[in-house]
Parts: structure tokens; sequence; C-alpha cells
């Protein structure tokens, strides 16, 4: 398999993981403290990187840059309260 069909397969699952994890939050399906939803949008974020590098994409690979700095704040804030409990 090719080096591009490979970053573009990335690509489509973080895609998928992304909005998945959106229109669940939207819909009322999955709350945004979840794991499911944080660890969706890290993992989805740092796939759509390497593919928006791959690319050139750069502006896009800054959006998912801070999306998943936003993941990662998430998931540390969650931690605080879950020791605060």
């Amino acid at each position: 398999m090719s080096q591009r069909i490979i970053i573009d397969v990335l690509g489509w699952i973080g895609s998928v993981l992304v909005v998945a994890a959106y229109a669940l939050n939207i819909s009322g399906r999955l709350h945004p403290n979840s794991n499911f939803y944080l660890w969706a949008n890290l993992i989805g974020s740092v796939c759509l990187i390497v593919n928006t590098l791959f690319h050139d994409a750069i502006p896009s690979a800054v959006v998912n840059i801070v999306w998943v700095g936003i993941a990662i704040w998430g998931m540390v804030r969650r931690g605080k309260e879950s020791n605060a409990s």
C-alpha cells in the first residue's frame, strides 16, 4: 500500500471520528466530557494533522493542532474534577 493511500485513509478515519463525536454531542447522545468524545476528537484530529501536513494544507493542520489542545485540556480538566470528588 502506498504512503499516499495510508495518509488518505488516516484523513478519512480522522474525519469520521471528529464529525461523529460532534454529531453525537449535538444530538444529545454523547456528553462533551465523555471518554469517547474526548478521545475521538484527540485521535481524529491527530489523524487529520498527519493528512493535512502531508497535503500541505497548513491552515487545516493548525486548526487540528488547536483541536488536539482543546481535547487534552478537556481530559486534564475532567481528570482534575474526578480527583476532587
